[in-house]
């Protein structure tokens, strides 16, 4: 039993996936927020004046009466969750690391270095040893494990299951990404309203790249890419939440549709044997409906930790294809950071877990 819970911060604690942060915390058995920080202009501030609410969950009223410190990490407890820019992180997470805090990240900023794990708790748990080979672990105790870009968590997923049972040679996918994937404010109205935006800067560059390092493995210098192709080509659509994903696999041993959607549904790792607090029952659910799955109806699905796979069908380009659905601010974001760091306190490195 937990005698009491740990304190944690939240780094960029305004933002949307800092104010996903504190929703998903709010109830939390093991964690407590005991700390925000966010800009200059915030700081100082009650986070209800820091912040403009956006979720459709009021705001904890714990919270709401915090007061948003500076981005110092001498006033940090040691365990941060990390909702910055890039180019923010770059600068912010290596001192507090340094500083001795675990730093979970969701940025970009750090997530191909090869001595930093991107994890999925499902996926590659072991990815985790690579913390020991970081220089803040060795100097001060601190370390920075990231989760991937949204579009990557549910298509990862997808992967893992037909990686692990066939192989997978190349993947072709087709993203049609939510608008709160690009923050607040977003895309102006006038150009997502009735459109289709065919471009997200960096977007193909991240999905191309990223799930090759989680579906890799480690050796003794750091993380070794996986043997797959992806090509990627990412769109933003007029969806609230939800990235919806069109998906073609070559795989390295043959088939069959009722193998596939076996390998999908009973497909369990270790966020599930340990029964993580935000781990979902069920990771992927296949939907045998035609026209699913769709955002407004399943994004839902698994309090948003469940990734939604429907319409497998043979393809006469590679060998199979599927859609995929995934919510891209909770399992895409805060929701895979804390599934991160449930791990990380389950498995020692966040202190004792009893």
């Amino acid at each position: 039993m937990l005698t009491s819970k740990t304190p944690v911060g939240i780094l960029g604690a305004t933002g949307i996936v800092g104010q996903r942060f504190i929703q998903l915390l709010e109830m939390h058995p093991w964690f407590e927020v005991a700390w925000l920080a966010a800009s200059e202009r915030s700081a100082g501030l009650p986070c209800s004046k820091a912040a403009t609410w956006r979720l459709k969950t009021p705001i904890p009223e714990r919270v709401a009466q915090m007061t948003v410190s500076p981005a110092d990490p001498a006033t940090a407890p040691k365990i941060i969750f990390a909702a910055l820019d890039s180019k923010v992180a770059q600068e912010l997470e290596p001192k507090f690391a340094e500083a001795g805090c675990a730093v979970i990240s969701n940025s970009s900023a750090f997530r191909m270095q090869a001595d930093v794990p991107l994890v999925i708790p499902e996926v590659n748990p072991t990815h985790l040893t690579l913390i020991d080979k970081q220089a803040w672990r060795k100097k001060s105790g601190g370390f920075l494990v990231t989760n991937s870009n949204c579009s990557a968590m549910g298509l990862v997923l997808a992967l893992a299951p037909l990686q692990q049972k066939f192989g997978i040679e190349k993947v072709f996918v087709v993203t049609m990404q939510a608008v709160s994937g690009a923050g607040y404010p977003g895309v102006a109205s006038l150009d997502i309203l009735g459109n289709v935006i065919p471009f997200i800067s960096n977007e193909e560059e991240k999905l191309e790249i990223e799930p090759r390092k989680m579906l890799g493995s480690v050796n003794g210098t750091g993380a070794v890419l996986a043997d797959l192709i992806v090509s990627a080509q990412c769109n933003r659509v007029a969806v609230e939440d939800g990235h919806t994903e069109s998906v073609s696999v070559k795989l390295k041993k043959p088939a069959s549709k009722e193998e596939i959607i076996e390998a999908w549904t009973s497909f369990r790792g270790l966020a599930q044997e340990k029964r993580l607090p935000s781990a979902p029952d069920q990771p992927i659910f296949y939907d045998p409906t035609p026209d699913r799955p769709q955002p407004r109806l399943d994004v839902e699905r698994g309090a948003g930790m469940s990734t939604s796979i429907g319409r497998l069908r043979p393809c006469p380009l590679l060998d199979w294809k599927f859609t995929l659905l995934s919510h891209n601010t909770v399992r895409g974001a805060a929701g895979a950071a804390l599934l991160n760091a449930e791990l990380l306190y389950a498995q020692g490195y966040l202190g004792k877990h009893e």
